[in-house]
């Protein structure tokens, strides 16, 4: 990377991301640090931070950390103003056990990363409906926790609780206990007593209960509509329900052509073959990378699909009939999978731009 033909050299930029401050570094083509400075995490700190970029020259692109969260807010305006923008993954450890550690040299590290293209991946895209389904997600996500820890407490209360009242609820079903609780009217002044204070707690612990179950309900209803309108292929193939499917689509993100290739996704989703031979054993092991979630995901899609679908079936029988194990025949299972899920998402997306183009 050298100068334009008018004499203006080319520069990569690099941001170390915090909550409230970001610091920004920059290195010519020669990989030599020009500059290095602090602005503020709003929309014009970011684009100040733009125009101090572009003061050193042509800016070619910029190496953002944590994309995700911290960085997300300036990799969307980054992204508006044209700009190309890696994410840089990890620390270099070998630099830092060498250099040390502050913010000047981790901006700095990250534009070093930009320019030689190591420890970087294209970022999702945070500005569409995936971001949307994004953010209802992790919204379900702690609801559903948030739930099971209320009927967890209501279950160990009603252990404890004294023997007329533990009588009387023992024998009922989830809903019909939740629902009992929930209806009572104990005495809430009689909270010194101890019958009356476990009414009072059990009354409440399921009223949460119920209005969790229906945030989570409501939350759902979203989510499905988001995954119909972004692939409703998707949700008509076998076993793949709403929650897989939204979960699939977020490991995708908003561009799925950052993913080169359908094995990219399958990596990103920790179902590629990882070998494990030794000696004259050939044998593939499960992969324990990638996105954990995605691979739940693919996982709980291949045990439905080994329940109800007669081909998975066979082909399962097949593998294990040929000298592999169960686990094996599982793994072979969510790699043809994740390759069927990304051929669905990428062509969908292909009609959702061309549709977006024609209007």
């Amino acid at each position: 990377m050298g100068n334009n033909e008018d004499g203006t050299r080319h520069v990569v930029g690099g941001v170390d991301t915090h909550k409230d401050l970001h610091v920004a570094a920059v290195v010519d083509g020669q990989d030599r640090v020009l500059g290095t400075a602090s602005f503020a995490t709003t929309r014009h700190g970011y684009r100040q931070m733009l125009v101090w970029m572009r003061s050193f020259g042509d800016l070619r692109r910029i190496g953002i950390e944590s994309t995700g969260s911290y960085g997300a807010g300036l990799l969307r305006f980054m992204q508006q103003a044209g700009i190309d923008v890696l994410e840089v993954t990890a620390p270099d450890k070998h630099d830092r056990r060498r250099r040390g550690k502050n913010d000047d040299l981790d901006a700095q590290n990250a534009a070093h990363a930009a320019l030689a293209g190591r420890r970087t991946v294209t970022p999702r895209s945070r500005d569409g409906m995936v971001e949307s389904l994004r953010v209802l997600m992790v919204c379900r996500k702690t609801a559903v926790a948030a739930r099971r820890v209320a009927i967890q407490i209501i279950q160990t209360t009603i252990v404890s609780a004294p023997d007329g009242l533990r009588d009387t609820l023992r024998s009922m079903t989830r809903m019909q206990l939740v629902r009992t609780l929930a209806a009572w009217r104990p005495d809430l002044t009689a909270y010194r007593e101890v019958e009356a204070a476990y009414r009072i707690s059990l009354k409440s612990l399921a009223r949460r209960y119920l209005e969790l179950h229906d945030e989570i309900a409501d939350l759902d209803a979203m989510i499905s509509a988001i995954v119909d309108d972004l692939a409703p292929e998707l949700i008509a193939r076998n076993s793949i329900g709403y929650t897989g499917a939204a979960q699939l689509l977020l490991t995708a993100g908003d561009n799925p052509e950052r993913l080169r290739s359908e094995a990219s996704f399958a990596a990103l989703c920790g179902v590629s073959p990882v070998p494990a031979s030794s000696g004259k054993t050939i044998r593939h092991r499960l992969n324990r990378g990638g996105d954990r979630a995605a691979n739940s995901a693919l996982h709980i899609i291949a045990i439905g699909r080994i329940r109800t679908d007669s081909a998975t079936k066979a082909y399962v029988v097949r593998r294990t009939s040929g000298g592999h194990s169960k686990l094996d025949a599982i793994r072979a299972l969510k790699r043809y999978i994740a390759r069927e899920v990304f051929h669905i998402i990428t062509r969908r997306y292909k009609e959702i731009n061309q549709t977006r183009i024609a209007a």
